[in-house]
């Protein structure tokens, strides 16, 4: 079985802030590293353990990888991969993470990436669900049917009401 958790980076520094650097390089916010490492311990009570973490190589995904490491998955080293790039195919993920065989697999990116990758895998021609940053959705994904099935679609807020209870 092969299970792919979609997790848009966290907030990062604004577009318009005339300090932003250019876009790969803008990074989390201490607010956005707050809220997504909030967001992840409510990830941690739905039982997600990932076996391998992509991220795409922009500064704010790759910080959002790490904190979602920190605390899913010590072990693990988040792997930066092109398929996760903002502009990148959905194809050339899906055959990446096919690939690599089952597993659950957490990938970090943005959007609109994320939201056309999860339309490829459950089988929508266009975006149905907009992921929110540090919003999640997990799908059990069937390579051999080329589609999978949507098991949760979480807010950033829903991930952090869970993370934050005792």
């Amino acid at each position: 079985m092969t299970t792919l958790v979609l997790l848009r980076h966290g907030i990062a520094i604004d577009r318009d802030d005339p300090a932003c650097p250019d876009d790969p390089e803008r990074a989390l916010t201490a607010q956005g590293r707050k809220r997504t490492e909030s967001a992840m311990r409510g990830l941690a009570r739905l039982d997600v353990r990932p076996d391998a973490i992509y991220t795409s190589p922009y500064v704010r995904a790759v910080q959002t990888a790490e904190i979602a490491r920190d605390v899913l998955a010590p072990r693990l080293d988040p792997v930066r991969v092109p398929e996760l790039l903002p502009e990148a195919d959905p194809t050339s993920l899906l055959a990446r993470v096919h690939e690599a065989g089952p597993g659950t697999f957490l990938l970090t990116g943005h959007n609109p990436h994320l939201s056309l990758v999860l339309a490829r895998l459950v089988g929508s021609r266009e975006p149905f669900a907009w992921l929110k940053k540090s919003g999640v959705a997990v799908i059990e994904w069937h390579p051999e049917r080329l589609c999978g099935d949507l098991q949760c679609l979480a807010t950033p807020r829903m991930l952090r009401a869970l993370g934050d209870e005792s």
